[in-house]
């Protein structure tokens, strides 16, 4: 495996990291203008750059894709990891900023396809290091912003913005809350005395080769049906039920998926928060259809463990990981009877990142 002093021939120019997210509750509400809670993971993205001496982009990362090259000017686009990274140098770009030919050199202690926003790290750390490289002026939110059109324009999934602002403005001991529509955002205590952990259901997943597009479709269908801007726009739940299936339930599902986030984001006890999250899945699982067999029964084998609160997948869907809020202590036990459980049929369920999450008593937004 290429060093990043072999790749750069010395030291890098710049050198910026992202980490990815777990996302709590508000899942696939982002698109419709609505309400997230996500926290930081301690694991993230490093992107290092130094300006090449010919025309074009040399892209190296040894836990992605290899090497990738791309022209800086006109060409063919790049292909795999370098598609996210293209993107983020053209929007950079059409904002008046000149960048030059660069070697790019990735590294990542993030796992791909396991639902924690491993694309959203690597556009974020991509910006950061391009921030400080060519120093234009670009705040945290302005950077999340591009960082989603470069997954849209140049990845093809159209995104909403949480994980990249999650990924651009969290950290590891709050939650994040986002408004997606005013981009109101502010950190929030975690529930008191508990701790998080991750699990890899150890089914893969992209997001380009799901459902995501399609659901996303489906919410639009369904606010124009209801008269509505976006779904975040509908006051009463029981609106949604004279939609016509599927969209009634994948209406239910963003509509009362807002409800919980606001209702989190009060101030909640970690008993309530749990029950949220349990409720979250099960709307996921029933109303969204965006869980498959696997994650529901890794999800049931948390939430019957001792001292886990809640549970539910994290991400997309369609395979990845799911978070379970557990009592503090108790969260690595909880996921290993959880997981000695899941495995008995071959599966390949691991722990991927316990979180730490210490909350004050009063839980009080800060």
């Amino acid at each position: 495996m290429t060093s990043a002093e072999t790749f750069f021939g010395g030291a890098p120019e710049a050198c910026a990291q992202a980490p990815g997210r777990v996302n709590l509750l508000g899942e696939h509400t982002d698109y419709n203008d609505g309400f997230m809670l996500p926290v930081a993971t301690p694991q993230g993205t490093t992107v290092a750059l130094a300006r090449s001496q010919d025309d074009q982009h040399h892209l190296y990362s040894g836990t992605l894709d290899g090497n990738v090259t791309f022209a800086a000017k006109g060409g063919s686009p790049a292909q795999g990891f370098g598609s996210y990274i293209e993107g983020c140098i053209r929007l950079v770009e059409a904002t008046g900023v000149e960048v030059p030919p660069l070697r790019v050199f990735v590294t990542t202690n993030l796992p791909v396809g396991s639902g924690l926003s491993s694309s959203a790290a690597l556009e974020v750390a991509t910006l950061r290091a391009l921030r400080q490289l060519l120093g234009f002026e670009l705040d945290d939110v302005k950077l999340a912003q591009i960082a989603q059109r470069a997954e849209i324009d140049y990845a093809h999934v159209n995104c909403g913005i949480m994980d990249q602002m999650a990924s651009s403005l969290c950290d590891e001991k709050h939650m994040l809350f986002i408004d997606a529509r005013t981009l109101e955002h502010r950190l929030v205590e975690m529930p008191a005395g508990t701790e998080l952990i991750v699990i890899d259901s150890g089914m893969p997943r992209t997001l380009a080769a799901s459902k995501y597009n399609e659901r996303r479709a489906e919410c639009e269908e369904a606010s124009r049906k209801l008269g509505v801007k976006a779904l975040r726009d509908v006051t009463d739940p029981q609106l949604v039920e004279q939609l016509p299936e599927p969209l009634r339930r994948r209406a239910r599902h963003v509509v009362l998926e807002d409800l919980r986030v606001l209702e989190a984001a009060k101030g909640v006890s970690a008993e309530r928060f749990g029950e949220l999250m349990n409720a979250s899945h099960a709307s996921l699982r029933d109303d969204y259809e965006v869980s498959i067999p696997e994650l529901d029964k890794l999800v049931a084998a948390l939430q019957a463990a001792p001292g886990v609160l809640g549970a539910r997948l994290t991400g997309a869907g369609f395979g990845g990981a799911c978070v379970a809020l557990c009592r503090a202590g108790q969260a690595r036990a909880a996921a290993e009877t959880a997981l000695s459980n899941y495995n008995k049929e071959g599966r390949k369920g691991r722990i991927l990142i316990p979180v730490p999450a210490q909350g004050k008593e009063n839980n009080e937004p800060v």
